[in-house]
C-alpha cells in the first residue's frame, strides 16, 4: 500500500499495536532488477513489516544526476508494490532518509552492504532510540548503473 507522508507515523502506530515488527529501508529503486529482489527480500526476513521510503523523482535527480529516474516515482511505487516482500511504500524528497526514519522509528532499519553503518545519518536515529541496523549483502554485478551501460552498447556488440 502506498501510504501518505503525513499518515506514516499513525500508520506504524497502529502496526505496533498489531505486535508487528516493522523493518525500514529506503532507495531510489529505478530500475527493478534481482539485486533489489534479493535485498528485499532479506530485509523483509529481519521483521513483520516492510516499508520501502521511495527516493521522489526530484531527489532521484539529486543523487543520480538529470537523466535519472529512468522510471516516475509513481510507477516505481507501483512495482515495489507488487513485490511479496514490500508492504508499504512512502515518498520523500529529501536526499537522505534522516526525517522520515524519525517519523516510522524502525524496530530495524536495513541497507546493503555496500555502506557502513558508522557512514549512515540515518542510523544514528535509529540507534537513539534502541533500534538495530542491519546491513545485507550486497549483490555485486546488479545494479540499475549496470543495466543503463548494457543498453548503451550497440545490437550487434557482445557484452560480458
Amino acid at each position: 500500500m502506498l501510504i501518505d507522508r503525513n499518515l506514516i507515523s499513525e500508520t506504524c502506530k497502529e502496526i505496533r499495536q498489531r505486535g508487528k515488527k516493522i523493518v525500514f529501508t529506503n532507495g531510489c529503486f529505478d530500475i527493478i532488477h534481482v539485486g533489489h529482489v534479493r535485498y528485499l527480500t532479506m530485509a523483509k526476513s529481519f521483521g513483520d513489516i516492510l516499508i520501502v521510503g521511495l527516493n521522489s523523482d526530484e531527489s532521484v535527480k539529486i543523487l543520480k544526476g538529470e537523466n535519472r529516474p529512468i522510471n516516475n516515482e509513481k510507477d516505481r511505487a507501483e512495482v515495489l508494490l507488487g513485490l511479496k516482500a514490500v508492504d508499504y511504500v512512502v515518498m520523500f524528497g529529501e536526499r537522505t532518509a534522516e526525517n522520515l526514519i524519525a517519523q516510522v522509528k524502525p524496530d530495524i532499519y536495513v541497507k546493503g552492504g555496500d555502506y557502513k553503518i558508522e557512514n549512515l545519518p540515518e542510523a544514528k536515529i535509529v540507534q537513539s532510540y534502541g533500534g538495530k541496523v542491519e546491513l545485507v549483502q550486497f549483490v555485486a554485478g546488479h545494479s540499475t548503473t549496470n543495466i543503463l551501460k548494457k543498453l548503451s552498447f550497440p545490437a550487434n556488440v557482445p557484452y560480458n
